[in-house]
């Protein structure tokens, strides 16, 4: 099998794809648990295999790891009674090598993560008969959170969680309490956090999805119903015309100094990828981050949240300004935003996202979880993880994502890449030629172009098999830009091709 590939002859472009594969090949864990195999990627903060890491990193690593499913089958195993799953599974963080479990009561996005796992695990293998075993799983944990008293409003028919930082694992406590804290208790401040509200209307349209492919049409009806009445609840409660607020909280209680509703925090460029915001909102909020960018310091606008909470207001005196999630620099975030930006009009902001990453790496061949807003990376002194390592797979596979579907333009709309959409965005960052090969080891199914660029128009050449291809090629002019669409059936074998021009 040919392994994917994305060459153009420029250097910074060229370099992404392997460097993101040699950081995800030093992420992986694999766990002996009761005689079988559990495969999959630790956190970047965290020698654990957490389903929320390793359900983003799927996104990379689906096209260099044949081992999709055996992590996703283990959560479901282990679901709890109640519908929920574990945050993390760990082997090896103590001096006893037990096998420890954990769910943080905060944390309210672990269902949903673990639905998006289950998509993309299938999305590799095409392995019907294993996706329709999981999907008893997924409707006990989305009852679960649409039940139970800790994630749900009933008020707004929204998810609520506890006053944390975007999706993070620990809430807010007072200034006389020792630690974080990732307990419910009395004093929980509860809100609305539209990070877990797009997520979960992800998840819904990915059960939706999976339904239909399995012909079930009432399931898939019932799940598209309510990722619509999810969206509509979301979008009236918590957009303020130019970026998804960071919280609404439900209670009178607010932090000294903090408007929430002004902070940018990290799962807006999400809300674009995960279908939540419309492409009129996905460009205001899109704008929003190019005018911060313009008036900030920041050495780029990849915010876990702008402005940053109070210094230490959250239990760690480490957690100032500007630090980890409180204002660290994510580029997790960066390839969220490079994804947005290539798909909503802002092609610009994609391209300088994905070069500035491949100058941050190409020093040191190293990449971290955050940085300080002044470029430097995260420390063991400064900061509240001390085992993160510089092998950053969570955010280096969010730059894959932005790079292979939105400068190359590759998206698999179906599974093994059966229906493909081609959307190659080489004009906005100056580049004549690329070949671009894209595979899941998984199953090997895969996809490829060439495309050429010169004076009096593009033209993209594309191999696949038993595909349906729908294919759009802009080229920039004098006047703006120029977009042409064709779909094709291609139903010959392998490397029998097809192609289409566009003059200008």
């Amino acid at each position: 099998m040919e392994q994917p590939s994305i060459i153009t002859g420029d250097f910074q472009v060229d370099a992404l794809l392997p460097a993101v594969r040699s950081f995800l090949s030093q992420d992986t864990v694999d766990y002996c648990i009761d005689g079988q195999v559990v495969h999959g990627y630790r956190s970047s903060d965290c020698p654990a295999l957490w389903i929320r890491d390793h359900s983003d990193m799927l996104r990379g690593a689906r096209y260099f790891d044949p081992d999709m499913t055996s992590a996703v089958t283990h959560f479901a195993e282990t679901q709890l009674g109640n519908g929920s799953f574990h945050d993390f599974v760990s082997c090896n963080m103590d001096r006893e090598n037990w096998t420890k479990y954990v769910r943080v009561p905060v944390e309210a996005d672990v269902e949903y993560r673990w639905v998006k796992a289950l998509f993309l695990a299938w999305q590799a293998t095409g392995d019907d008969e294993w996706m329709a075993s999981m999907l008893p799983h997924a409707e006990r944990a989305m009852a679960y959170i649409q039940s139970h008293p800790w994630r749900w409003s009933q008020e707004h028919g929204l998810v609520k969680r506890a006053l944390t930082m975007d999706t993070w694992d620990f809430d807010y406590v007072r200034a006389d309490q020792p630690w974080l804290n990732f307990q419910i208790t009395d004093e929980t401040h509860w809100g609305i956090f539209h990070g877990d509200n797009s997520g979960y209307y992800e998840a819904y349209r990915c059960l939706a999805r999976l339904y239909r492919h399995l012909s079930d049409e009432a399931a898939a009806n019932r799940w598209e119903k309510e990722a619509a009445q999810l969206r509509q609840a979301t979008n009236d409660l918590c957009w303020n015309g130019s970026f998804y607020a960071h919280r609404v909280p439900l209670d009178e209680f607010r932090i000294d100094g903090v408007d929430e509703s002004t902070q940018l925090s990290l799962s807006n460029p999400m809300a674009i990828n995960r279908g939540l915001a419309s492409c009129e909102q996905a460009q205001a909020m899109l704008d929003e981050y190019i005018q911060r960018a313009q008036v900030g310091s920041s050495f780029a606008p990849w915010y876990s949240i702008d402005p940053p909470f109070p210094d230490g207001c959250f239990g760690d005196p480490l957690l100032v300004g500007g630090a980890y999630i409180n204002g660290g620099i994510f580029p997790l975030v960066g390839g969220e935003l490079a994804r947005a930006a290539f798909a909503n009009g802002r092609e610009r902001l994609g391209v300088e996202t994905l070069r500035r990453y491949a100058d941050l790496i190409a020093a040191t061949g190293e990449t971290y979880l955050w940085y300080f807003p002044d470029g430097r990376p995260s420390s063991v002194e400064a900061s509240t993880s001390p085992e993160a390592t510089a092998t950053d797979g969570w955010g280096s596979s969010a730059i894959l994502f932005g790079l292979v579907e939105g400068l190359a333009g590759v998206t698999d709309v179906d599974a093994c890449f059966r229906r493909i959409e081609i959307s190659p965005r080489w004009a906005a960052a100056e580049i004549e030629t690329a070949r671009v090969h894209m595979a899941y080891a998984a199953s090997g199914a895969g996809v490829g172009y060439v495309y050429e660029q010169g004076t009096d128009g593009c033209r993209c050449c594309l191999y696949a098999d038993g595909a349906t291809v729908r294919c759009c090629l802009r080229a920039k002019t004098w006047w703006g830009w120029k977009s042409a669409v064709s779909v094709w059936s291609v139903l010959e074998p392998w490397w029998v091709n097809r192609s289409m021009r566009m003059r200008i």
